[in-house]
C-alpha cells in the first residue's frame, strides 16, 4: 500500500504535525537509518525528546526542524491505520504540505512519510508503507527492539509500559520506556539542526528603524572574509568556492533577558546565527557585543513576530569570543554553525521572518511574495552579496527590495555565488525564474 511522492522543501520552523489519529509517533534517525536509543522515540507515552526538539501534544505532533539534533537525519512520522492522510502546519498556521495516505487494506500501522536532511534545509517525502503486525513491527525496521511479550500481542498503537530499569543507548524496547524531560537550559552544547531550517537572517522591525545602517553594518565586518581549512563547499556537485571554514554547532538556550558566550569552537570570521524565540504579543533582540562588552552596531534580531525564528550572518571576532546580548520575554534558542548552512535558494522557497540564504545559480530573477504578519503588516528587505572568488563579501551589498505591508515584486538576481539577507518580518515565498534572455 502507499506510495511515494515527490520531495518538497519545508520551512525550517516549528511544524504542527497531524495524522488523523491520536496513536502517531516520531522516530529520530541517524546516518544509518536507525534510532540511536529510547529517547529517539516520541509518542503519547514519551511525549518529548531530550532536546526539545520533537514533542507529542494533544494527538499531534510538534517538529522544531531548526531546533533538531546534528546527528539526526531523519524523522520518520508513523501511526496507527487509522489515519488517512498526513498534514503539516506552520507557526502562522499555514498549511504548508499535505499528503493522503491510500486505505489501509490488512495493515494495523503505516509509515506516512518522512522529513530529512538536504542541503542545509528540510525535505518531506510521503512514503505509506504499511505494516500487517502494527506499531511493534513497524519500529523494529527502524532499530527499536520489542520485547517478546509485546511482538506477541501487537497492539494497535503505543503503550507505556513500565520501566524495569534504565535503558541503555543501542536498541529501544516498547516495554523500557519511559517519560522523559523535554531539554533546555543548556549553554555550549552542540545540538541543533539547519537550517532549515531550516531555520531564518536579519532585523525586521518598521521601515524607519535604520534598516540601511544594519546593512552597512554588516557589510563592513564580512570584508575579511577568508576561509580557513575544512571549508564548506558552496554546492553539493563540489564547484569553487565556499562559505567560510566549517565547524561543530554551538548552542545555548535559555529564558529572558541573557548575554551569551560563543565557546572556542567558533573560529574567527563570518558565521551563521540562528535563533528562535516562543510566544506571542511579545519582544526578542539580539545584538553583538564589542571588546568593551558594548553593542556592537545595530541589533542582528529585532521582532515582535510571535513564535519568532531567523537567521542572519556576524562575523566573529579575532582573539576573543562572539558575545551577544539578547533581550527576550520567553524561551529561547541560539545557534551558530558554518554559514555554509543557510538553506540554498532554488525552485521555490517558503520562510517565516528574517533568514540568511545563498545562491549559487546563474543569473535569474527572483519572485518575491511577502504576506507580512497577521494583519498583513511588517517590513521586508532584500540584501544581495556578491561572494567574491567565493571567499570575501562585496563591501557593499546590493538592497534589491524594501518596501512595507504586503507586496508582492520580482527583482534581478546575478549570478551566484550569493549571500542573500532576507529581512522578512513575516511570511514570505521566494521564486527563482529564468530570465527573458
Amino acid at each position: 500500500m502507499g506510495h511515494t511522492t515527490e520531495s518538497s522543501w519545508v520551512p525550517s520552523v516549528t511544524l504542527r504535525v497531524g495524522v488523523g489519529t491520536e496513536d502517531v509517533a516520531a522516530l529520530l534517525l541517524g546516518a544509518d537509518g536507525r534510532v540511536r536509543g529510547d529517547a529517539d522515540m516520541v509518542f503519547a507515552g514519551q511525549p518529548a525528546h531530550p532536546s526539545g526538539a520533537v514533542r507529542h501534544d494533544k494527538a499531534s505532533l510538534s517538529l522544531a526542524l531548526h531546533e533538531v539534533e546534528p546527528e539526526v537525519e531523519r524523522i520518520v512520522i508513523a501511526g496507527a491505520a487509522g489515519g488517512q492522510s498526513l498534514a503539516a502546519m506552520a507557526p502562522d498556521r499555514a498549511v504548508v504540505l499535505a499528503y493522503l495516505v491510500p486505505a489501509p487494506d490488512d495493515a494495523r500501522a503505516v509509515v506516512f512519510g518522512e522529513f530529512y536532511r538536504e542541503s542545509g534545509g528540510w525535505k518531506f517525502a510521503g512514503i505509506g508503507k504499511g505494516y500487517a503486525s502494527g506499531l511493534a513491527e513497524l519500529v523494529t525496521a527502524y532499530g527499536v527492539e520489542v520485547a517478546e511479550e509485546a511482538a506477541e500481542k501487537p497492539a494497535p498503537g503505543l503503550v507505556k509500559q513500565p520501566v524495569a530499569a534504565p535503558a541503555a543507548a543501542g536498541p529501544v524496547s516498547l516495554t523500557s520506556v519511559e517519560k522523559l524531560p523535554a531539554g533546555g537550559g543548556t549553554a555550549g552544547d552542540d545540538g541543533g539542526h539547519p537550517a532549515p531550517s531550516g531555520t531564518a537572517g536579519g532585523a525586521d522591525a518598521s521601515a524607519g528603524s535604520g534598516k540601511t545602517g544594519w546593512a552597512s553594518s554588516v557589510a563592513g565586518r564580512m570584508q575579511g572574509w577568508v576561509s580557513g581549512g575544512g571549508a564548506r563547499a558552496l554546492d553539493e556537485g563540489g564547484e569553487s568556492g565556499v562559505f567560510g571554514p566549517d565547524f561543530k554547532p554551538f548552542t545555548a538556550k535559555g529564558e529572558g533577558d541573557s548575554v551569551v558566550t560563543v565557546d572556542s569552537r567558533v573560529p574567527a570570521g563570518p558565521v551563521l546565527v540562528e535563533a528562535t524565540h516562543q510566544g506571542a504579543d511579545t519582544y526578542f533582540a539580539a545584538l553583538a557585543l564589542d571588546a568593551n562588552n558594548e553593542d556592537d552596531g545595530p541589533s542582528l534580531f529585532s521582532s515582535q513576530l510571535p513564535d519568532f525564528t531567523g537567521s542572519t550572518v556576524v562575523e566573529a571576532p579575532e582573539g576573543r569570543p562572539l558575545r551577544l546580548r539578547l533581550a527576550a520575554y520567553n524561551a529561547w534558542t541560539v545557534r551558530v554553525r558554518p554559514v555554509g548552512a543557510a538553506r540554498r535558494l532554488r525552485g521555490t522557497l517558503k520562510g517565516y521572518g528574517p533568514e540568511a540564504l545563498l545562491f549559487t545559480g546563474a543569473p535569474a530573477d527572483l519572485a518575491i511574495d511577502f504576506k507580512g504578519d497577521k494583519d498583513g503588516d511588517g517590513h521586508v528587505a532584500l540584501w544581495c552579496h556578491k561572494v567574491a572568488d567565493g571567499t570575501v563579501l562585496s563591501p557593499r551589498p546590493t538592497l534589491l527590495l524594501n518596501k512595507t505591508g504586503r507586496r508582492q515584486a520580482t527583482v534581478p538576481l546575478p549570478g551566484g555565488p550569493l549571500l542573500l539577507l532576507l529581512l522578512g518580518g513575516g511570511r514570505w515565498s521566494l521564486t527563482v525564474r529564468e530570465p527573458d534572455f
